[in-house]
């Protein structure tokens, strides 16, 4: 491609629902952690390696029998509450602006499980009900 020799009416992304490609085999419940997996495609929160958080599911969607790509899912980038793990792997007030873990579609923790969870995000709050996390795909790659 060349460079411009006239205006250009270059496309934006509006609002922010995103969309994108369901993995083979996986069934998304709306609400649930989604992840982009090594392959670009989204699937369920999960402890797994090689994946990365990237918002909340706005619909159910199931792609079980399917191969990749057979179905899209919107998401939603942006700060969402959920489940906070146990034990060493809780997290505090005190690890607010910290990278968090995977744990499953619902639930995150403090580490990554001795190498063998995702990131999903950085925490935003913590409160008696679960933390908040702030997913955004870039942000986490970063830190």
């Amino acid at each position: 491609m060349t460079a411009l020799a006239q205006d250009r009416n270059t496309p934006r992304l509006e609002g922010d629902i995103r969309r994108g490609d369901v993995a083979a085999s996986v069934k998304i419940y709306a609400g649930a952690i989604v992840m982009r997996d090594a392959q670009g495609n989204l699937t369920k929160g999960a402890t797994a390696t090689g994946a990365i958080g990237v918002g909340r599911a706005e619909a159910q969607v199931d792609n079980s029998t399917g191969a990749a790509g057979d179905l899209t899912l919107d998401y939603r980038p942006g700060v969402f509450r959920y489940a906070n793990s146990t034990g060493a792997d809780a997290i505090a007030k005190a690890d607010i602006g910290a990278k968090v873990f995977i744990v499953d579609d619902q639930t995150v923790a403090k580490t990554d499980g001795t190498a063998t969870r995702s990131p999903a995000g950085i925490v935003d709050n913590v409160d008696a009900n679960g933390v908040w996390v702030r997913f955004d795909e870039a942000l986490t790659r970063a830190t």
